[in-house]
């Protein structure tokens, strides 16, 4: 008998504890993704994006006919020209070609640098307002809601976009 009031005492020792934790720790989430496409700093960022990235297709599609030209431009001329005028020009045309991977590379790394530089303020201000909101709620934690499988808990995704105006 003292064994069982003794398991007893144990098992609701643990009970309410464990009652007790669940209730420290309040959980949330939110939907970051969405957030930050929603605020006005993210739609100034993705037109600038968009500006740059038209500039460098523009440039890059440019180069890529000229090379075609002078290529034609090339194989018409062919007949009439030395076969060491024709290995140069052959030569000339592939480090066009180089170059023209080159820029794209570059363009690739410039933009994606730029989409850094852009969203880094947007995000920090997304952060800070979900902080904000979580504090004021009470939340503990607050999981982002793309990677959560389960989501049953408290959204905030429309307090945080209170919080921001938007």
């Amino acid at each position: 008998m003292k064994q069982l009031k003794t398991i007893l005492l144990a098992t609701a020792v643990c009970i309410g504890s464990i009652s007790f934790s669940q209730a420290q720790s309040k959980v949330a989430h939110i939907n970051t993704q969405e957030l930050i496409q929603a605020m006005p700093g993210f739609k100034s960022a993705q037109t600038e994006l968009e500006a740059l990235q038209k500039t460098y297709t523009t440039d890059i599609q440019n180069s890529i006919t000229e090379l075609q030209n002078l290529q034609k431009q090339y194989q018409a001329e062919a007949p009439n020209k030395t076969d060491e005028e024709n290995q140069k020009r052959v030569v000339e045309l592939q480090e066009k070609e180089q170059r023209i991977a080159v820029f794209q590379q570059d363009a690739q790394k410039s933009l994606a640098e730029k989409r850094a530089e852009l969203l880094k303020p947007v995000e920090e201000e997304a952060m800070k307002a979900i902080n904000e909101v979580a504090k004021a709620q009470g939340f503990n934690y607050v999981l982002d809601r793309a990677t959560l499988i389960v989501a049953e808990g408290t959204d905030i995704l429309a307090a945080v976009k209170t919080q921001l105006g938007i």
